[in-house]
């Protein structure tokens, strides 16, 4: 847009600095001869397509060059602008972490059987996607446990879900949602604090009786930070650009694993507790605050961020909805590549200006040149 601006300017000056040369040489005796063939010069010699050449050359560079490195540019204005990022926001489950939970703990009420409410919780989760779900699944398939055919399972986003196993109904889902549903949860709240002070991700299992919601267990997830994570946020950090990790986790786990990946939750690195649809609110927060934002994320959840974000970045081993939301693609969804990512829109916007410069410089120099009768059309055509 900005060439096309300065075109717009440019080719009718020369037109008219042709004509000025025209009329110049010809009303002080020269023939018209001569007049026309300076005028032709000024012409020849004004190169409008060396601007028009200078953005799109380069860019076509620097998506190439990210190309061979596994980063997929989808957007030119995504390159053009990520140079001007001051601050990351990353999801955390699959893009700082492994994103592969695994259930760590299970804590049951006074007189429930630990071994059939996994058997229940993983039937209630056995067709979920939700990594949580599937840890659940895993661990009652380790324990050889067999599942039932649940009914009437409805998710609730960013809460849990519910659904019936067998006669009985029952709810998994966060502390939060269970606080929400007025779920007494004071007979565990112990368990539930210590667990969550160790950095696990803590769910809750309820069930429908004829004395309302019962809680019946807690449920505790680790995950693993995902190997570059840490060297990642390290190097954006020494870009001088602030990091955020956003996470639907409760505070006390969002801050473990925050501070296992070198964040520093006191200076507000960390937002805990964001429910799937506020995670594009916490964004447009943030380029309200004058800041030019960068999302990195992977989930379905996370595409209304990516897009509201100024930079889009979905992990390449993500879903397809983040990915078709994101401007830039990590194909290998390695956290180093963000870095990377914001290094070829360095590259690639000090090449364009580079371009402009001497395409500028050029016609600056030949144009007066050849209205002064220095340069042959066939000299400035070479």
């Amino acid at each position: 847009r900005l060439v096309d601006q300065v075109s717009a300017v440019f080719v009718p000056v020369v037109l008219v600095l042709a004509i000025f040369t025209l009329l110049g040489w010809w009303l002080t005796g020269h023939t018209f001869e001569v007049a026309l063939i300076h005028a032709v010069a000024v012409l020849v010699i004004a190169c409008p397509c060396a601007l028009g050449l200078a953005t799109p050359a380069a860019i076509m560079a620097g998506t190439g060059v990210a190309a061979k490195h596994g980063i997929l540019i989808k957007d030119a204005q995504a390159l053009e602008l990520a140079h001007k990022v001051d601050v990351v926001a990353f999801d955390k489950t699959g893009t700082l972490t492994v994103g592969k939970p695994k259930l760590t703990a299970l804590s049951v009420a006074a007189g429930m059987d630990e071994v059939e409410l996994l058997r229940v919780a993983a039937s209630l989760q056995s067709g979920s996607e939700h990594p949580l779900a599937r840890a659940v699944v895993q661990a009652a398939r380790t324990k050889d446990l067999a599942f039932e055919d649940p009914g009437n399972v409805r998710a609730v986003p960013g809460r849990g879900s519910e659904g019936e196993v067998g006669v009985r109904s029952f709810l998994i889902g966060s502390l939060r949602w269970m606080d929400e549903l007025g779920v007494d949860v004071r007979s565990l709240a112990t368990q539930a604090a210590e667990l969550q002070a160790q950095g696990a991700t803590v769910s809750a299992m309820a069930e429908r009786t004829t004395d309302g919601l019962t809680l019946r267990a807690l449920m505790a997830f680790g995950d693993e930070p995902k190997p570059g994570a840490k060297e990642a946020l390290t190097a954006l950090r020494a870009r001088g650009i602030k990091t955020v990790m956003i996470s639907g986790d409760n505070k006390g786990a969002a801050e473990a694993m925050a501070r296992r990946l070198g964040l520093r939750p006191e200076e507000g690195e960390v937002m805990a507790e964001v429910l799937p649809g506020d995670k594009a609110a916490r964004v447009v927060a943030l380029k309200e605050g004058g800041h030019t934002v960068a999302m990195v994320g992977d989930g379905v959840n996370d595409a209304p961020a990516l897009a509201a974000a100024d930079v889009g970045m979905a992990m390449g081993n993500g879903t397809d909805v983040a990915m078709h939301a994101a401007g830039i693609t990590l194909m290998r969804g390695d956290p180093l590549l963000v870095a990377a990512a914001l290094e070829i829109s360095d590259r690639t916007v000090a090449k364009i200006r580079q371009n402009l410069f001497w395409a500028f410089f050029y016609n600056a120099a030949g144009i007066p040149l050849a209205a002064l009768g220095y340069l042959s059309p066939v000299v400035a055509g070479a």
